[in-house]
């Protein structure tokens, strides 16, 4: 079958563009490639169309246009995302959008099905963008399917290394073998005094950041299995939305009210002594809203504003409460990411603490993600709220990363955030 495929990767500080072309059965790529982050708007289609003029090709001749979606660097996965749909929009053809992640995994030669290949790329201010990957048993490299055992995520640099050992046996569980961590990405150096791995695992020199050629190598897998989208469903890969999530941080207030942020009221699981609880969480309707967000001030040092929760109820996200004698007794409310859920805020009721009802909104949480197939659920909690840091590992919930002066605190202060991680255990998501 023939192809001819554009692909494009500014993700880095490097600028790439890789033309990939399949002609009676031969596959063959070209490339090129700037250094310099400032300069990916202006370079990346005099390089596209340097590629084409070179192989004899008319923009009509193209296929599809494949990018680079991150995560990574803002500006960068704009920049890609941005030119691949207008060429989309403008030639009439589709988008292939690859993991920057997975483009750095696939440029590790030495890679075997029996390693883990650890992708860890520079975030800055000491976080990494992490993600893991298996290459499957193939007669050619280019036809090499992929496990892709942890989709990208945002952790702080020092906590890479425990957070790998930890998940190390479920990837092997999930695949069936013994698997050893093989590392690529630019963080290993950038952070190299947090993340000083065991002598045991190795390092691939090969590949620090993610290449256009291998770009277009993996769209041009994900082409043959029928995922391309329409130019105007391209979109970046923001792996912060899914720690941070820049929307919930907008929607709380950040930048406009910086008191409108949530503190995660202390909870504790059911004991022996505590009632039975036979409430089942209902949908958080706009009738609720007075009550909900006397509730949160009530608990809540720093609380939601009313049209904070407004506007999570119009961005469609999971809120549900608890009533006692037809009051709102507690409440909580879930986004959804493509991976995970983000429990953006629980609160229960001062006077029906350690009843049970946290307990019952945590479950229901994260049976919420397991319908939607999702991975885990994800959240923040401050260090100071030991109560609450106790119920969630009570609960199965695991630190993997701290997010720096992210809570407002007294007298103008900041306080950290833990950040917390209860990930289901399943099949490993395959794409092959």
């Amino acid at each position: 079958m023939e192809l001819n495929l554009l692909a494009l990767e500014t993700s880095s500080s490097r600028c790439g563009v890789a033309l990939l072309r399949v002609v009676d059965g031969r596959l063959e790529v070209m490339t090129r490639e700037h250094e310099g982050s400032q300069e990916h708007a202006e370079r990346l289609l005099p390089m596209a169309g340097e590629l084409l003029a070179e192989s004899g090709l008319g923009p009509g001749a193209l296929h599809a246009v494949a990018f680079g979606q991150g995560p990574g660097g803002f500006t960068g996965l704009r920049v890609a995302c941005g030119v691949a749909q207008g060429m989309g929009l403008g030639l009439g053809i589709p988008v292939v959008p690859v993991v920057s992640h997975q483009a750095v995994a696939a440029q590790v030669s030495q890679a075997t099905p029996a390693d883990a290949i650890i992708v860890a790329l520079d975030a800055r201010m000491n976080e990494v963008y992490l993600a893991v990957y298996r290459r499957q048993e193939a007669a050619a490299p280019e036809d090499a399917g992929w496990d892709v055992l942890q989709a990208p995520l945002l952790i702080a640099a020092a906590e890479v290394v425990p957070w790998t050992a930890h998940y190390l046996s479920q990837w092997s569980a999930q695949v069936g073998q013994p698997l050893q961590p093989l590392l690529a990405g630019d963080a290993w150096d950038a952070y190299a005094a947090d993340m000083n791995p065991p002598s045991a695992w190795r390092r691939a020199a090969d590949a620090l950041r993610p290449e256009a050629a291998s770009v277009a190598r993996l769209a041009r897998q994900g082409w043959l299995r029928g995922e391309a989208l329409p130019p105007e469903d391209a979109a970046p890969l923001y792996v912060r939305d899914k720690v941070a999530f820049t929307t919930a941080e907008r929607m709380r207030g950040e930048g406009g009210n910086p008191k409108a942020q949530p503190t995660l009221a202390p909870q504790a699981p059911q004991t022996p002594e505590s009632p039975a609880i036979p409430e089942t969480p209902q949908p958080l309707t706009q009738a609720d809203l007075d009550e909900v967000v006397a509730l949160e001030a009530q608990v809540q040092a720093f609380p939601w504003t009313r049209g904070n929760f407004a506007d999570a109820l119009a961005s469609g996200y999971g809120a549900w409460v608890l009533r006692r004698e037809g009051k709102v007794a507690a409440f909580c409310i879930l986004m959804f990411a493509p991976d995970v859920a983000h429990l953006l805020v629980i609160a229960v009721s001062r006077h029906l603490h350690r009843q049970g009802l946290g307990g019952i909104l945590l479950d229901w949480c994260e049976q919420q993600a397991r319908e939607r197939g999702l991975e885990g659920v994800l959240l923040e909690v401050r260090p100071s709220n030991t109560s609450a840091v106790s119920f969630y590992q009570h609960h199965g919930y695991l630190q993997i990363g701290v997010r720096r002066g992210y809570y407002p605190a007294e007298q103008g202060a900041r306080e950290d955030a833990l950040v917390m991680q209860k990930r289901f255990a399943a099949v490993a998501e395959v794409a092959a």
